[in-house]
């Protein structure tokens, strides 16, 4: 099957290698020259222009977007509708909002072109064992595109969903994303109360590794955990500040939206937001309001 892919970042390039590696022929496109002439070294097609790519595409064609969310997936998808025709497949596999993807279906379809919203989780790991996808639109527009997708998944299983109409794709990620922002955060809370009793010396590297062998808890985060506490055991060359790629924030509003309470996954990412802050106001209200109810001693700036 022939394949156009557009965004060859980390994710990208390695999902279109990954599809090489399978027997797909991919025709990629990328802004950087240099990303698409590295994967045309690994069999793929290249092209210099999205028209150019689309050219090389035979009737009926599926091009896969994978670039960041927000104007760039915007301009893409718009420029892609204008260029294929009714009949072929348009998949953004970013983490595109789902009423943005839901309004991109939309907007293909007045054309008669079929878009698949797809949900995609791997990360830079994905090239070797495979990644999770949920996909929303079509069925029939699945089904037809569905050896791409058995390719992205693991080998050992078929580790892709079609999940419903569309939006639902991006969806499900995106409360999967909101998940793990919960999870993530009971962690590092753990791991910090762990080093906190300093008269125990707790071996954090070794506690992970025992926790990894049938604890209730074990999973592929403590895995990342482990063998980033092996490689640095305190941790001392990262800073504590933490972004989000914006899934946490979307998960919280529609849990507002549906009336759907969510405290963890809530305030995982309001914890997020905290250390990104530096001596945050907040704190010198909470310790102005301290002093000045109960006389307590309070820190002056610079202590």
């Amino acid at each position: 099957m022939i394949l156009g892919m557009v965004g060859l970042g980390r994710m990208g390039g390695n999902m279109a290698e990954r599809l090489l590696l399978d027997g797909h022929n991919v025709v990629a496109y990328d802004p950087n020259s240099t990303a698409v002439a590295s994967l045309a070294e690994k069999g793929a097609t290249s092209a210099n222009s999205l028209e150019r790519l689309v050219a090389q595409l035979d009737a009926p064609r599926t091009v896969w977007v994978m670039v960041p969310a927000g104007d760039i997936t915007e301009q893409t998808v718009n420029d892609l509708v204008a260029l294929l025709e009714p009949g072929d497949t348009l998949i953004d596999g970013g983490n595109s909002n789902y009423k943005e993807s839901q309004r991109r279906a939309d907007h293909a379809a007045v054309s008669g072109i079929d878009f698949l919203d797809s949900g995609t989780s791997g990360g830079v790991w994905g090239l070797a064992n495979g990644y999770c996808l949920t996909i929303g639109g079509s069925r029939e527009a699945y089904e037809r595109n569905r050896p791409i997708f058995r390719t992205l998944a693991p080998p050992d299983s078929d580790g892709n969903l079609y999940v419903g109409p569309s939006g639902s794709g991006h969806y499900v990620k995106m409360i999967h994303n909101g998940i793990e922002y919960g999870m993530m955060q009971a962690f590092a809370e753990g791991f910090e109360l762990l080093a906190a009793k300093e008269d125990f010396n707790l071996d954090l590297g070794a506690i992970a590794e025992n926790w990894r062998r049938g604890s209730v808890i074990r999973s592929w985060l403590l895995d990342l955990a482990a063998d980033e506490l092996e490689r640095e055991p305190n941790l001392d060359s990262l800073s504590s500040y933490v972004d989000d790629s914006g899934e946490g924030r979307w998960t919280v509003d529609a849990s507002v939206e549906l009336a759907v309470p969510i405290p963890v996954i809530t305030a995982a990412l309001q914890m997020r937001f905290r250390s990104r802050q530096t001596d945050p106001f907040g704190g010198k209200m909470l310790a102005a309001m301290r002093r000045g109810f109960g006389g307590h001693a309070v820190k002056k700036a610079g202590e």
